[in-house]
Parts: C-alpha cells; sequence; structure tokens
C-alpha cells in the first residue's frame, strides 16, 4: 500500500470520528427539542442532558479511547509483543489498589478537584509507575523485557492485595471496588475531560515526534541504536509518557480493558505497521471505538447502565482469541 492510499484512509477515519462524536451524543434517550444544541445554558432537561450528561461523556470516552489505543500501540512496538497492553506494566493493577484503600478506608477528601478515589488511584499508578523502573534499575539493565518481568511481578501482588482488602471489606465497600474495576464512564463531567485532556494530549504529542524511533525500535535494539536512536533514552521516555497517560485515564474512567489491545491490531491491518500512520489511525480508531462501546453501554439495558468495561471486554475476549489462533497459524 503506497503512502497515499495510506493518507486517504487516515482521511476517511478521521472523518468517521468526527462523526461519532457529532453523532453519539444524540443516541439514547430521546431529546424532544432538536434546537437544544443551540441553549448551553438553559436549565431545562434536554440542555441538561445534552451538555452536562451527553457531551462530557462523549468528549471523554473519546479522550480515553485515543489514550488507551495509543499506549498499546507504543508497548507493543517496544516489547516485540503483539499482546502487550497498556496496563502490562501494572500501572492499573497500582491504581487499583490505591482505590481499593481509599474504599475499604473510607477516606473521604478532594483537591484541586480531584476527588479522593482519584487522587488514589494516581498515587497508586504513580507508585506502580515508579517501582517498576525502580526493580529495572536495580537489575542494572532498564530493557523492556526486565520492565515486562516486573511489572507482571507488580501486577500480580497488586491484584492478591486487592483481593484480600475485598475479602475483608464489608459488602457495599466491595461492590464500589468491582464496580470501579470494570471501567465506567457514568461519572463523565466537564471537570473530569479538563483533568484528562492534558496526560492524553502530551502523551500523543510525545510519541508522535518519536514515530521513526518506534518503527526502528520495533525491529531490534541494535538497529535502532546503528541509526542513530539513543535507545535507552527514547525507551525511558516512551514508557514514561505513556505509563502517565495511562495513568490519568485509569485515574478518571477506571481501568477499561482491550481497546488497547484490539484498535492497534485492527489498525495494522488497515494501514500497516508503519508508525508514521499507525499512531494517527490508532488515536482515531481508539477515541471513536470507545465512544461507540459506551454508546451501547448506556443504552443496552433499560433499567441500568452498563459499565463500558464490560462491553469491550465483551467484544475483546473473542478479538483475543482469534489474534492468538491466527499466530499460532501463522507461526506455524
Amino acid at each position: 500500500m503506497t503512502d497515499r492510499n495510506k493518507f486517504k484512509r487516515l482521511i476517511i477515519m478521521l472523518g468517521l470520528t468526527l462523526a461519532c462524536a457529532l453523532i453519539t451524543p444524540w443516541l439514547g434517550h430521546h431529546l424532544t427539542s432538536p434546537n437544544v444544541i443551540l441553549r448551553p445554558m438553559a436549565d431545562d432537561v434536554d440542555a441538561i442532558i445534552f451538555w452536562q450528561i451527553r457531551l462530557p461523556r462523549v468528549l471523554l470516552s473519546l479522550l480515553a479511547g485515543a489514550g488507551l489505543s495509543l499506549g498499546g500501540v507504543v508497548f507493543q512496538a517496544l516489547f516485540r509483543n503483539p499482546l502487550a497492553t497498556p496496563f502490562t506494566l501494572g500501572v492499573a493493577s497500582g491504581a487499583s489498589l490505591g482505590v481499593t484503600l481509599a474504599i475499604v478506608t473510607g477516606i473521604h477528601f478532594s483537591l484541586l478537584g480531584l476527588s479522593g478515589t482519584s487522587l488514589a488511584a494516581l498515587s497508586g499508578a504513580i507508585i506502580s509507575i515508579v517501582l517498576v523502573y525502580g526493580i529495572a534499575r536495580a537489575t542494572g539493565k532498564t530493557s523492556p523485557s526486565t520492565m515486562l518481568l516486573g511489572g507482571v511481578a507488580i501486577s500480580f501482588f497488586f491484584s492478591s492485595l486487592i483481593l484480600l482488602l475485598q475479602y475483608l471489606s464489608d459488602p457495599g465497600s466491595s461492590f464500589r471496588v468491582l464496580h470501579w474495576l470494570m471501567g465506567d464512564l457514568s461519572r463523565a463531567s466537564i471537570d473530569s475531560v479538563l483533568q484528562l485532556a492534558p496526560f492524553v494530549i502530551s502523551g500523543i504529542i510525545i510519541v508522535s515526534t518519536l514515530h521513526r524511533e518506534l518503527n526502528l525500535l520495533s525491529i531490534t535494539d541494535d538497529i535502532a541504536a546503528s541509526r542513530g536512536v539513543n535507545v535507552q533514552r527514547t525507551q525511558m521516555l516512551l514508557f514514561f509518557a505513556v505509563s502517565l497517560m495511562v495513568a490519568g485515564i485509569i485515574t478518571v474512567c477506571g481501568p477499561i480493558g482491550f481497546v488497547g489491545i484490539m484498535a492497534p491490531h485492527i489498525c495494522r491491518l488497515l494501514i500497516g505497521p508503519n508508525h508514521r500512520f499507525l499512531i494517527p489511525a490508532s488515536i482515531l480508531f481508539g477515541a471513536s471505538f470507545l465512544a461507540l462501546c459506551d454508546t451501547l453501554a448506556r443504552n443496552i439495558s433499560s433499567t441500568a447502565e452498563v459499565p463500558v468495561g464490560i462491553v469491550t471486554a465483551i467484544l475483546g475476549g473473542p478479538f483475543f482469541l482469534w489474534l492468538l489462533l491466527s499466530k499460532n497459524r501463522l507461526a506455524s
């Protein structure tokens, strides 16, 4: 496929993403007035639903989907592993442990517009990032494989602590933890969009400027070094940029799974492995994919909203199995 055709497909994906952003706020509960979009300051039911609930939720899903998909692209390239996800290095388990501690202990406070639960999630995610990096440094070589093993170990350890705390807590606290672990966008607001935007935008900027380095690192470190790439510095920059971006997403939305593994692979099929095109394609596809999944989640039941993490998991499970089976067939 030529670069011209890839660029055309990117334009089509951009158009579809914009269409998704414009259409999804209108899906669901019937808005009786078509002029609601012209009344952002009105206090009637339709205006409140559209401007204070629907629109922030769609914007949040677009940001979260773009960031999770981008995180999957970067980690799959760094680890040269098609099954890597944004949560591979234990960021999700660290954030989940922080939230579990906050809920079980009953901590209630806020700081700079962030609730105690969100601050606990961000703190846990950052602690996980620092621990993974510290483990890699302790081994004397901060390579992706070392960080991968450290992340898996941290993830299993934190997950066991979460199970222990859930077992020892009361049923109400245990249910709140379980609901947060599912990943949910129902708490979306303009404030949460503004809180998440700096994490995702900064991550997109940093990764986009390193698309050439990602192409080389996805082959081998030696080839990247021979082409003038400072391998260790680039790996650490990508590791911290993506990990902090994913930490911000988890802090606001919870751990929404499978977006970071599905979107990059679908985009590789559509546009190829060149990160110059794969990065923007994954950002656009991930954004629209999560927005559509959340629209389905809030309309799938007339009695209660389904957490979007359940929908992505239902879609991601079969996709994961297909990916495993297709890789095995190619290998044989």
